[in-house]
Formats: C-alpha cells, sequence, structure tokens
C-alpha cells in the first residue's frame, strides 16, 4: 500500500486494538484517508497531508469546536482521544487522526426535497451560531442558535463516524478542497468559506478586474498554444472570451468589503455531509474552519449544492435553503443580498478550473467546468432573481 499509514504505533496511541483491514479511500487534495478496520471496530483515520492545514495546534483547534459543537447537539463526528489525552497524533513528523466510521452517502441538492433543502439552509444557520457560541469571535456577543432541535435521527453519536479529508465513506464518494469544489459552485482556493478568484485578490474586496483581463490573456494564450486542440480547448476559449466581454461591461462593480464575519466550517458542500436515512449524519472535513463572512459561505454552499448540470440554479430549492439559513443563523435579508454581490464578482472573475488544466496539467477538475463556466453567465444574466431569492 502506498503512503501506508504506521498502524501499529497509531492503534496503541488510541488502544484502538489490532489492525484487521485498512483501505486507502478516494484521495482527496488536502489529505489521505484510509477506511480502518480493528479488532475493536471501523474507523477512519485521516493523515492530515497538506502543509496548509497539516499544523497539529489547528488541527486540534478544529477537534475541539467539532467535540463543543456535538456537545450541543449538532451532527458532527468528534475524533477519538489517544491514551496520552491528545487527539493529534503526530509520528514520524506527520500528523494523524483517528475517527469513528459513519455509514452514510453524500447527497446533492438535486436529490433533496424542498423540505430537505429548507433543513440544510436550518442546519448550516446552527453551524454558524453554534461556533459563534463555542468560539466567541474576539469582541463580538456570542450568537444563538435558533429553530433547531438538536441531533437528527442521523446524529452522529457513539455509532456515528467520519472521515474528515473530504474522502468517502460506504454510500458514498468524496475529494477534498479542489476537486471536490463540487458541481459549479466551487472555487479550489479555500473553500467554501472564502476563495481568492484571481492574482492579486484584495481580500476585503475581492477581484480586481485588471488582474483577471491579464489571467484571461496567459490562459488564452495557453489554450492557443495547446497540442492537439480538443473539445475542451475550445469550449476554454469560448469561454474566456465570453467572461472577458462581462468582465468589461461589469467592471464597475467590484464589492466592497465584506459584511459580518464570524466562524465558519470553510469548507461546506456535498462531499462534506454525510446523509444517513435522508436526515444529515455527520458534517465532516474541518481543515477550512476560520473567521470569514458568514452569509458567503451559506451563498457558496447554496451555488454548490443546487447548481443544476446546464449551469442554473434551482431557485425554488435555493429559496427554502436561504429562508431556513437567515432564520437559524439571525442574518438579515440586506447582509444575503451583499453576499450574493460578492460570490457572484468572485466566481465571475475565478478560472481555477482552467488554471488546473492548463498551468497545472491536473485534468480532475475537467468535467465540471461546461456547468461551472455556464453558471458564472446565467448567473449574471439572472442576477436581480438570485438576489432575491435569497433575501426574499
Amino acid at each position: 500500500m502506498s503512503h501506508a499509514p504506521p498502524l501499529g504505533a497509531l492503534l496503541r496511541q488510541y488502544a484502538a486494538g489490532s489492525a484487521l483491514t485498512c483501505d486507502p479511500v478516494e484521495q482527496g487534495l488536502l489529505n489521505r484517508g484510509y477506511r480502518l478496520r480493528t479488532t475493536r471496530g471501523r474507523y477512519f483515520l485521516k493523515h492530515h497531508f497538506d502543509p496548509e492545514t497539516a499544523d497539529p495546534v489547528a488541527i486540534a483547534r478544529q477537534h475541539r469546536a467539532t467535540q463543543r459543537l456535538a456537545d450541543l447537539g449538532v451532527p458532527v463526528a468528534p475524533p477519538l482521544t489517544g491514551t496520552d489525552g491528545r487527539t493529534v497524533a503526530v509520528i514520524g513528523g506527520h500528523a494523524y487522526a483517528l475517527h469513528p466510521w459513519i455509514d452514510g452517502r453524500h447527497q446533492h441538492g438535486g436529490q433533496l426535497t424542498t423540505e430537505q433543502c429548507a433543513r440544510l439552509g436550518a442546519l448550516l444557520g446552527v453551524v454558524h451560531a453554534s461556533l459563534e457560541r463555542v468560539m466567541p469571535t474576539e469582541g463580538r456577543a456570542p450568537a444563538r442558535p435558533t429553530g433547531f432541535t438538536g441531533a437528527t435521527e442521523g446524529s452522529a453519536g457513539a455509532g456515528g463516524s467520519a472521515r474528515a479529508g473530504g474522502s468517502a465513506r460506504a454510500g458514498g464518494s468524496a475529494r477534498a478542497r479542489g476537486s471536490a469544489k463540487a458541481g459549479a459552485g466551487g472555487s479550489a482556493k479555500a473553500g467554501a468559506g472564502g476563495s481568492a478568484a484571481a492574482e492579486g485578490v484584495d481580500p476585503a474586496r475581492g477581484a480586481d478586474p485588471a488582474d483577471t483581463f491579464a489571467l484571461i490573456d496567459r490562459l488564452l494564450a495557453r489554450v492557443r498554444r495547446h497540442r492537439p486542440y480538443d473539445a475542451f480547448d475550445e469550449l476554454a476559449r469560448h469561454r474566456l472570451l465570453e467572461r472577458r466581454a462581462l468582465l468589461e461591461r461589469h467592471a464597475d462593480r467590484r464589492p466592497p468589503q465584506g459584511g459580518s464575519v464570524g466562524w465558519v466550517h470553510g469548507d461546506f458542500h456535498p462531499f462534506n455531509l454525510l446523509y444517513r436515512n435522508g436526515e444529515p449524519a455527520a458534517i465532516v472535513d474541518w481543515d477550512r474552519l476560520g473567521v470569514h463572512p458568514r452569509a458567503e459561505e451559506a451563498v457558496r454552499a447554496a451555488v454548490i449544492f443546487f447548481v443544476r448540470p446546464v449551469g442554473a440554479l434551482d431557485l425554488a430549492k435555493v429559496r427554502a435553503y436561504a429562508r431556513a439559513y437567515r432564520r437559524t443563523a439571525g442574518a438579515g435579508p440586506a447582509e444575503l443580498a451583499a453576499a450574493v454581490h460578492r460570490v457572484w464578482w468572485e466566481r465571475l472573475n475565478d478560472f481555477w478550473m482552467l488554471r488546473w488544466h492548463y498551468e497545472r496539467g491536473d485534468t480532475r477538475a475537467d468535467p465540471q467546468f461546461p456547468a461551472a463556466s455556464a453558471l458564472a453567465v446565467w448567473w449574471t444574466r439572472e442576477y436581480d432573481a438570485v438576489c432575491e431569492t435569497f433575501a426574499g
């Protein structure tokens, strides 16, 4: 097995018995995960591999947050504690965490009923408000979640489990960060909690169109040089020219500074949420936990969950989701409308899939590109309707 984890040392540290099987799950971009069965049970073993998120101190903070959320009844799956009292095991310079295993599956918005969409929005609102309770932002009074009854039927408890790196468990497959910026709405930079659309981004304002125009020119040059020139190249060229024209018309709409910030999951999308019996069983992959504009995460998540293959949003489902989110998070219509504008601008300036393809030679996101590139055009055309759906 490539990159085989040090099972003996790890299992001794967690007093988790002896290994019977250890199978890699579909690898994400941030971490490596393993489905582990021992003489004492089933587990998800997460190897925190990416240098950006592998700091043991940051991992321990994520673990404390999920434990506190679990205490509030939020469906999460905290890691196990080792014999040394720690949840992070550092062996050979690598950081690992052991989670109980959850049987569940991932579901995108097209598989959810309108009622389930509302419950999804309520759940994210509860996550945001609950994070404010357990990890209050400096100088701000913690928000209180409302309209949530606590753990659902599928909530992770003693029998639950999580993978944390966006990897698959039984019944579902997932990737992490970039490749799981699932559907058309995704961004590879910072997960659902925040992304950089182009080089030279001012985090307070979003992408500078001048930088995006330069990026478009560089990508067009790469498309022209690519051999053999194929259908993907033709679509990329068409979308780059189309996007440049859109930006030329809307360059004066660069958003002002972002709205209210708070603790967010940072990567809330279908591959980081497990369902069991139609209810959320566990929110996983907390590597991007941080302080960002909360409403923007709500918009990004909706764009990922509810995009259709043709690149349009299912606005009826978005409305149910957004109303429930606003209620449980205590977010007003104006906050959501401002977030819609910022995420729209972000998408208009975002070319991560093409950068992967042409600059890194990484084609894993190619299947998402047709819908993703169509979404930016559709969203610009239907801008008012999208704003009204989130804020109305």
